[in-house]
C-alpha cells in the first residue's frame, strides 16, 4: 500500500511539474518577445532608446523617494538602472497596470460588504487597555483595519497538526448549517479522505459545504477533476486566482490562508494544509512539525468574514447581488474563557504590511522573552533590527527554524541571517527531526500569535494571510510548553554561527539577501 501511494504521488508530482513547466515557458516566451521587440525598436530608433533610459532614471529616483520597504526600493532601483527596458516594464506592470487596480477595487468593495457587518465592542478594548496598555496597542492597531477585539472565546492549542485536523473533522461531522474551508494547498490523497467523507455526508444532509483552495498552492497536489467531483457531491468548490499562461503579476499574490469554520461557532486555523506531508503520512523532509488552534465563541465570526471575503473575491466576474452575504451572529461568550483575542488577516493589495507590523509590535513590547517558530527567515530590515535591539536590551530572543529544509535556496538565505542576529544576542535553534512549519510568536507569558504568516517577504508582502493575536488566553501555557518541548528536540546552533563567514561565503550570502524579496 505504501509503495502504491509513493508511485501515485510521484505520478501526480510529475504531471503537475509538467503543467508548471508549460505554464512557465509560455509566460517567459511572452515576456522575452516583448522585451526583444522593445530592444529592436530602440536599436532602429535611437531617440526611443534614449527616452526609455531617461524615464528609467527618473523612475529610479522616484522609487528611492517613496515610502516603501528599503529592500524593495533597492532591488527595483538596481534592476531598472542596469536593465532599463525589462526593469521598467516589470515595474509598470507591477504598479500601474489597469488590471491590478481593478483587482484592488474589487477587493475593497468586497471588504466593505463583509467587514462592515462585524460587531465591535469598544468596552472590551477599554478593559484590555486598562489591564495592559502596551499589548492592547496591537489590538488597537488591528481595530483600525476592521478586526474586532473579542473576549469570551475559548481557544485550544494543538502542538501536533494531525490532532487539530482530527478534531476539525469531528466538528465538521456535527455541522448543521454550513462548513467553510479555505486552504493554500489541498492534496487528494490519504489525508484528504476523512475530510472528504465528512463533507460528502454533511452536504447530503443539506449543509452548505464550500471549499476554497489556491490554484498554484495546490499545483503539486490536486487532481484535474477535483472541482468536478466535489460539485457532483453537492460541495461547492472554488479556486483562488487560477493560473493562466498570460503575463500577470497578480499571479504572484497567492492565498496562503488556512481557515475552517463550522456554523459560525467553531473555527480552526494554523500552519497546516490538507496534505499527507503535513500529518507525517509521508516524510519527504523528515518529521513535519506544525500546529493549529481551535476557536469557539464570538471571535469565530471574524474567521467567517475572512472566508466569505475570499470566496467573493475569488470570482472576479461575480455580480454584487450574487455574492455571499455576511451577517454577524450574536454568540454567547464561553463561560470561563480567559483573555482577549483578535483574529486578523493581511492582504498584499492594501500597501499595509499588517502581519509584519503585528510582529514588530510584539517584539518591541516584549519585556522578558520573545520566542519564535518560523520555517523561513527572509527578514526585512525592520524585523531584523527589532530582533537585534530586543536582544541587546536583555530580552531572551530565540528563533526556531527547520533542521531539514524544503527549499534549499531559501534555507541558505535563512542561515545568512544567523550571524548578524547571534552577534546581537539572539539564540538560534534548528529543529533536528525535520521541517518546522509552525508560525508562532510567544512573548512574556502574556501574548501570542498563531497563524499562517512566515517571517519572509512572500508572507509579509506578497500573500493573503491570516492569524490570531491572543492575550492571556488559557492556551498560552500550552504554547509555551510546546516551545520548551520542541527546543529539546533542536540543536542550538548559536555558537556555530557566531564566527563571521569567509569572504566567499559572505559574498554569496550577500547576493542571496539582495534577491531575497523575490524568493
Amino acid at each position: 500500500m505504501t509503495k502504491k501511494r509513493t508511485v501515485e504521488r510521484k505520478t501526480a508530482i510529475k504531471n503537475s511539474i509538467g503543467r508548471i513547466i508549460v505554464f512557465g515557458l509560455l509566460v517567459i516566451a511572452q515576456l522575452v518577445g516583448f522585451i526583444v521587440l522593445l530592444y529592436y525598436l530602440g536599436s532602429y530608433f535611437p531617440p526611443l532608446d534614449i527616452a526609455v533610459r531617461a524615464i528609467s532614471l527618473i523612475v529610479a529616483l522616484g522609487i528611492n523617494s517613496r515610502d516603501h520597504n528599503g529592500v524593495f526600493k533597492l532591488i527595483w532601483v538596481i534592476v531598472i538602472l542596469i536593465f532599463p527596458v525589462p526593469g521598467l516594464l516589470f515595474y509598470v506592470l507591477n504598479n500601474f497596470s489597469s488590471s491590478k487596480h481593478k483587482i484592488k477595487r474589487r477587493l475593497e468593495k468586497v471588504d466593505m460588504m463583509v467587514f462592515s457587518h462585524l460587531n465591535y465592542n469598544d468596552d472590551i478594548f477599554a478593559e484590555f487597555k486598562a489591564e495592559d496598555p502596551a499589548r492592547a496597542s496591537n489590538a488597537r492597531y488591528l481595530r483600525g483595519f476592521e478586526f474586532p477585539i473579542y473576549e469570551g472565546t475559548d481557544i485550544k492549542y494543538y502542538p501536533v497538526a494531525y490532532d487539530a485536523y482530527k478534531a476539525q473533522i469531528e466538528d465538521i461531522k456535527k455541522a448543521k448549517e454550513y462548513v467553510y474551508l479555505e486552504y493554500h494547498a489541498i492534496e487528494t490523497k490519504e489525508a484528504f479522505e476523512p475530510l472528504h467523507e465528512a463533507l460528502k455526508e454533511r452536504a447530503a444532509a443539506g449543509v452548505d459545504c464550500r471549499v476554497l483552495y489556491d490554484d498554484v498552492g495546490s499545483f503539486l497536489f490536486i487532481n484535474k477533476n477535483f472541482v468536478r467531483v466535489l460539485e457532483s457531491e453537492g460541495i461547492k468548490c472554488n479556486a483562488f486566482n487560477p493560473a493562466y499562461p498570460v503575463v500577470s503579476l497578480f499571479m504572484n499574490n497567492r492565498d496562503h490562508r488556512k481557515i475552517t469554520v463550522v456554523d459560525g461557532k467553531v473555527g480552526y486555523t494554523g500552519g497546516y494544509n490538507i496534505a499527507d506531508e503535513y500529518f507525517n503520512i509521508v516524510n519527504p523532509y523528515g518529521r513535519w512539525k506544525d500546529n493549529g488552534i481551535r476557536l469557539e465563541g464570538p471571535a469565530v465570526q471574524s474567521l467567517t468574514a475572512m472566508f466569505i471575503e475570499m470566496w467573493n473575491f475569488a470570482d472576479m466576474k461575480k455580480r454584487d447581488d450574487d455574492m455571499m452575504k455576511f451577517e454577524a451572529i450574536p454568540l454567547v461568550p464561553v463561560e470561563g474563557a480567559a483573555g482577549f483575542c483578535v483574529p486578523y488577516c493581511d492582504s498584499p493589495l492594501d500597501n499595509e504590511p499588517v502581519g509584519e507590523n503585528v510582529y514588530l509590535n510584539m517584539i518591541n513590547n516584549s519585556q522578558e522573552y520573545c520566542w519564535i517558530m518560523s520555517p523561513y527567515l527572509v527578514l526585512s530590515d525592520e524585523i531584523a533590527r527589532a530582533l537585534q535591539i530586543a536582544a541587546k536590551r536583555g530580552i531572551d530572543v530565540r528563533l526556531m527554524t527547520p533542521g531539514i529544509p524544503d527549499k534549499k535556496l531559501t534555507y541558505s538565505v535563512t542561515r545568512s541571517y544567523y550571524n548578524m542576529l547571534i552577534t546581537s544576542g539572539v539564540r538560534i535553534y534548528e529543529y533536528t527531526p525535520g521541517f518546522n512549519h509552525s508560525k508562532t510568536f510567544l512573548c512574556d507569558d502574556k501574548c501570542a500569535v498563531v497563524g499562517t504568516i512566515n517571517l519572509d517577504f512572500r508572507s509579509l508582502y506578497h500573500h493573503f494571510e491570516n492569524a490570531v493575536y491572543m492575550y492571556r488566553t488559557d492556551c498560552l501555557k500550552d504554547i509555551k510548553q510546546d516551545f520548551i518541548d520542541t527546543f529539546a528536540e533542536c540543536r542550538d546552533v548559536t555558537e556555530k554561527y557566531r564566527k563571521k563567514p569567509n569572504v566567499f561565503v559572505w559574498f554569496f550570502k550577500s547576493i542571496l539577501r539582495l534577491i531575497a524579496p523575490l524568493l
